[in-house]
């Protein structure tokens, strides 16, 4: 039995057919207030993913704006996150809808030590280093 995803009770195609404001009633309060009050940069984003949309889906998008909800109309394209060091590229996928870009973009990865060098205990500061 093939599992089909549904957002709220409603499926992906019925989401596409909404607009952002009849999409952002069935968010949560603190995605509906973002979407309601876009900035300036929100704006230009959109109409970077329109003109982007008519080009082509293969065309990757790079943005710094991390906060953006991330709205139905962008599923199956691929965003290219800034982390504070690099672009994270991402492809949107229908479970990812309501959440922000920025969840999907790690800005500090996991550290992994290995052993400490010479002199960096105090049980090695007698040590001959050759």
């Amino acid at each position: 039995m093939v599992r089909t995803f549904s957002f709220r009770g409603r499926s992906v195609e019925e989401l596409q057919k909404l607009s952002n404001e009849e999409f952002s009633k069935l968010l949560k309060s603190r995605q509906r207030r973002a979407i309601k009050r876009m900035g300036v940069q929100y704006k230009q984003l959109i109409v970077k993913i329109e003109k982007a949309k008519k080009k082509g889906a293969g065309k990757t998008i790079r943005t710094h704006i991390r906060e953006a909800v991330i709205l139905p109309s962008w599923i199956g394209m691929k965003f290219a996150i800034y982390n504070g060091k690099s672009f994270d590229e991402i492809n949107i996928a229908p479970e990812m809808m309501g959440h922000r870009l920025g969840e999907y973009a790690y800005t500090v990865k996991h550290v992994q030590h290995s052993a400490p060098g010479i002199r960096a205990t105090r049980g090695s500061k007698f040590l001959a280093v050759k």
